[in-house]
């Protein structure tokens, strides 16, 4: 992992939640049903999103994954206001990664044991790259925070050359000279050329 220390984590996790909450603010009602990515919609993305970040609070209390614990059905997720669902969820996570001492847990994902601070980089991540896939799918501002950019990109190089398959796209060729927004999206698997 990159060398941040813990509090840059965290701003970064906080900034990139501001912008992903940005994007999720500027979805029109009659968007939710528009394909984000192949086989989501707008509502599927951003229920993804809310998904993500209600795991965080038991996993950095040290519970491990348990299929199930939250609701997977879109709907469920979203609520009657997806904007509100989304900011509770959010504001959830940022106060249980805030906690003292917090990332320096190792959290129990899925895939096994993992430290908490590349966990918080890892969501900075996700939420990155899927607040730009929320603004192509809608219309909106598709350029990303330059700091945010660069510490997604440190993440994803560290991906296998072929992706993670049911997770990440195997990256795009782009030429390493190309701006890092571009870099970073090719790495997982998106077109910004």
């Amino acid at each position: 992992m990159a060398d941040f220390s813990h509090v840059e984590l965290l701003e970064l996790f906080q900034r990139a939640q501001a912008q992903f909450t940005d994007r999720v603010d500027a979805v029109e009602p009659g968007q939710w049903e528009d394909e984000a990515l192949p086989g989501w919609t707008v509502a599927d993305l951003v229920a993804h999103l809310i998904s993500e970040q209600l795991w965080a609070v038991p996993l950095l209390a040290g519970e491990p994954y348990a299929e199930g614990r939250f609701p997977d059905d879109t709907g469920d997720l979203l609520g009657d206001d997806p904007l509100t669902g989304w900011e509770t969820a959010a504001d959830g996570a940022l106060t249980a990664f805030a906690q003292d001492d917090a990332l320096r847990h190792t959290v129990h994902l899925q895939r096994g044991p993992t430290p908490a601070g590349q966990y918080i980089l890892e969501m900075t991540a996700d939420l990155t790259v899927h607040a730009w896939d929320l603004a192509r799918a809608t219309g909106g501002d598709t350029e990303l925070d330059g700091e945010l950019v660069t510490a997604a990109l440190i993440l994803g190089e560290q991906l296998p050359e072929d992706g993670l398959p049911g997770f990440f796209d195997p990256p795009l060729d782009v030429s390493a000279s190309a701006r890092p927004q571009t870099r970073l999206l090719a790495r997982f698997g998106r077109k910004d050329f």
